[in-house]
């Protein structure tokens, strides 16, 4: 309501200007003007002095800007590649910060000192070979050196070698939530499709295929330190993006094709939460939070809870209504942990066949019989009996 308000003032003021202005020229009738509207030597000195004036607020702003938001950017990578990217990424910053700084000071120069006076003639020359050539050879190699960079880097964090030591895991995408399924000790998915999809087989498994006998489905995600994770992706509706921020990774998940990506933590869940900065940020945004709570509990409601760090994966599409809500917890644990952890997950086989199981049906009122602990003992005797 507050930011509507805002709107509605500024706008509202914007009217009485432009009304102003209407005032002020039936004031200007009949009065002594000039109205060729040609532009005088004052015009020009008044538009170069602007242009100036815009130079410095577009300086001024930009320093503001890094210094007011500059904090916020991501910290420490939590992946192997994290660095390279980050590299990649500050090199491009500098390079358009020193170059912006430099065109943007000599237009705004050229514009005042060369600006229209009278009697005053324009040079012409038709081209410059010199010149040309420098503008066009400093950008090309500039350019060269960040793409072949880039590329480089890509290819280092996009090649998996078929024989490396990883974890297979998929990633699949439905509005509005992900779902993980691990290759279990075979490390190799079962087959899938989105017409298998039914009741707890949520993600379409050929429960047929052998691969799929020791698959797992989970909706936290579960990496071990040091392990390279290869992600095959799918989704069963529209466009999606697997983003994790604090990895340095991110790819589409489009219907009807599987993409790939992987990476390697670095950082465990609890020793990430130990950085310095992290520690810093917690606790100013439970500083935040409780003084809104304060404003919260005034009014009858309930407080905001701690907030405490975990590595999430996002959707960096718009999916759709709740797209901001698609996320997932992803915990990197030591080796040790995640081998518990994972050997403490249901298979989906078993799941699907628990979800199937037919109970056998009462005798005479009698209890059903349960499969894990034998047959009723009263269906027994009457059977017996007959």
């Amino acid at each position: 309501m507050t930011s509507l308000l805002v709107i509605i003032v500024l706008v509202l003021l914007a009217v009485a200007l432009w009304q102003l202005t209407k005032i002020f020229d039936l004031t200007q009738v009949g009065s002594n003007r000039d109205t060729s509207e040609v532009a005088t030597d004052d015009d020009n000195n008044v538009q170069g002095y602007i242009m100036f004036t815009f130079l410095a607020f577009l300086y001024i702003f930009t320093i503001y800007g890094l210094f007011k938001w500059g904090p916020l950017v991501l910290h420490t990578p939590a992946s192997e590649h994290g660095e390279d990217v980050d590299f990649l990424m500050n090199i491009t910053w500098v390079l358009i910060f020193i170059v912006q700084a430099i065109t943007q000071a000599l237009l705004h120069y050229f514009a005042f000192k060369y600006r229209g006076k009278k009697d005053q003639k324009a040079l012409y020359f038709a081209d410059n070979n010199k010149l040309e050539a420098l503008w066009s050879v400093i950008p090309a190699v500039v350019l060269a050196g960040l793409i072949l960079y880039g590329l480089y880097a890509w290819t280092n964090i996009m090649f998996v070698d078929e024989d490396e030591d990883t974890i297979v895991i998929e990633l699949y995408a439905q509005q509005f939530n992900w779902k993980a399924r691990y290759s279990g000790e075979d490390n190799v998915l079962g087959k899938a499709n989105v017409r298998l999809i039914e009741g707890v087989n949520s993600l379409g498994v050929d429960m047929a295929d052998p691969y799929s006998q020791d698959d797992i489905v989970v909706t936290e995600l579960h990496i071990p330190i040091g392990k390279k994770v290869h992600f095959k992706m799918r989704s069963q509706d529209v466009l999606h993006s697997a983003y994790f921020p604090h990895f340095r990774a991110q790819m589409n998940v489009v219907p009807g094709m599987v993409t790939e990506f992987a990476f390697t933590p670095v950082f465990t869940t609890a020793e990430y939460r130990e950085l310095p900065y992290m520690i810093e940020k917690v606790a100013h945004i439970n500083d935040l939070r409780a003084k809104k709570s304060v404003e919260l509990v005034a009014k009858g409601e309930t407080a905001l809870d701690p907030y405490a760090f975990d590595y999430l994966l996002l959707c960096n599409k718009i999916c759709g209504a709740s797209h901001y809500n698609m996320q997932m917890k992803v915990i990197v644990d030591t080796p040790e942990d995640y081998k518990k952890w994972i050997n403490e997950q249901a298979l989906l086989v078993t799941q699907v066949k628990e979800a199937n199981a037919t109970p056998v049906p009462a005798i005479d009122g009698a209890t059903k019989m349960d499969s894990t602990k034998g047959a009723d003992t009263t269906v027994v005797a009457k059977m017996a009996m007959k």
